[in-house]
């Protein structure tokens, strides 16, 4: 059932509004999608830019119909890595483009084949689990982030202040409040880590221009090396996995079946497309990100046109020296008490699509196949296929259960 304030095809009253809803988005989005270039040695300001115009490509090829934000895939660090170690970063923006034309290929079978296979292949007693696997198999990221690890320190109080403050106004808030919880937290977050010296406004900016020109690179200057572009082709399946749970997970949100309208052909297209023109420009793969969706489920705020805001104001942030320095310096207790929400409320997703299909977890059959994803998907599994290319978590539990779904004997 529909719950939205905003419905998909609806847009925000107020220009203000539209403003401060694609902001929230934006803050949800950002730290992931910087982190991939920051680990590959990419560029923070294409992969911004990327991400913007790879999510408005999946739009509009989506007709508009899925509010879902692109950003950088994890995915493929190693495979980066080792390309760019190997052969430079000219091979790996090919093997990453390569990534975006097998997903177009895929999206060009499904279209005659139909898709009506994948409900028999992902029934709720296998997409429930899988979708819980994806919220939490982040969740170290958060608890990371608030320093509530044994190695990792700070953080804590301003993180806890967030956290609350998120959850007070989710719960207590009335009308456009209630709609941005996270970003009226990380505003309060940031003044307060300001006032107690946390961070440093002269440091910041002292450094920062008004103007940053990333440092793109285009496709037809990019070197070939098949040997090295070979090994992304078997990630690009693992992370269409990852796709199929994504739009689940939102069409749970949102109460649509994405599968049917406007079809996972088209939802694969965009994903293919919008990672081929990045890799085109010298950034990452892109992908559907849980983070927003989680902002979704938590202010029911379904609008594309919120997250066509955002996906303007990540490209405008990936050539503002300002803006882009204000946001790297905000404190990762911050972002962890945001997620500590964000992460938790995808995996309670996955316990009502369960729980909504009346899957009866006293039934062996059921609960050994919801366990071991659980298992799998968050007890740190991998199979590897060659040095840098392995299937795990997510991607993993997803295979695992589908196979156990097809040979377990079902009960009378």
């Amino acid at each position: 059932m529909n719950t939205l304030l905003l419905d998909i095809e609806q847009k925000p009253e107020s220009l203000f509004k539209w403003a401060l809803l694609s902001l929230q988005h934006v803050f949800g989005m950002f730290s992931a999608t910087i982190l991939v270039p920051l680990l590959t040695g990419m560029d923070i300001g294409i992969a911004l830019i990327a991400s913007g115009v790879g999510t408005l490509a999946y739009i509009f090829i989506t007709k508009r119909k899925v509010p879902i934000y692109l950003g950088s895939s994890f995915a493929y660090i190693a495979a980066i890595s080792f390309a760019i170690n190997q052969s430079g970063l000219a091979a790996a923006l090919v093997g990453l483009m390569l990534v975006g034309l097998i997903y177009i290929f895929v999206a060009i079978i499904l279209r005659y084949s139909g898709t009506a296979w994948l409900n028999n292949l992902l029934p709720p007693v296998v997409i429930g689990p899988i979708i819980m696997v994806i919220g939490l198999s982040l969740a170290y990221v958060a608890i990371e982030s608030i320093g509530l690890t044994a190695d990792t320190e700070g953080g804590l109080f301003i993180g806890s202040i967030t956290f609350i403050t998120a959850a007070l106004i989710a719960i207590k808030a009335q009308g456009f409040f209630k709609m941005i919880p996270f970003l009226i937290a990380i505003i309060i977050g940031y003044t307060l880590s300001v006032i107690m010296g946390d961070v440093s406004l002269g440091a910041t900016f002292s450094e920062a221009n008004f103007f940053h020109m990333p440092n793109f690179k285009f496709i037809g200057t990019y070197a070939l090396d098949f040997n090295v572009i070979a090994m992304f082709a078997p990630l690009a399946f693992v992370t269409i996995a990852e796709h199929i749970g994504d739009h689940k997970v939102l069409g749970e949100i949102t109460g649509r079946d994405f599968f049917k309208d406007p079809g996972l052909e088209k939802t694969l297209l965009g994903d293919g497309v919008a990672t081929f023109l990045s890799a085109s420009m010298g950034g990452p793969a892109n992908t559907s990100y849980g983070e927003n969706t989680g902002i979704i489920a938590l202010n029911r705020i379904g609008s594309v046109y919120v997250i066509m805001g955002a996906a303007f104001i990540a490209i405008a942030l990936g050539f503002s020296g300002y803006v882009h320095a204000f946001i790297l310096s905000i404190p990762d207790g911050i972002i962890g008490g945001i997620t500590i929400i964000l992460y938790g409320l995808i995996a309670s997703n996955g316990i009502k699509v369960l729980s909504k299909n009346n899957v009866d977890l006293n039934i062996n059959r059921n609960l050994i196949i919801v366990s071991s994803i659980l298992v799998i998907g968050l007890g740190g599994a991998v199979i590897e296929f060659s040095a840098v290319a392995s299937m795990s978590g997510m991607s993993l539990a997803a295979v695992v259960g589908i196979v156990l779904n097809k040979v377990l004997p079902k009960t009378a």
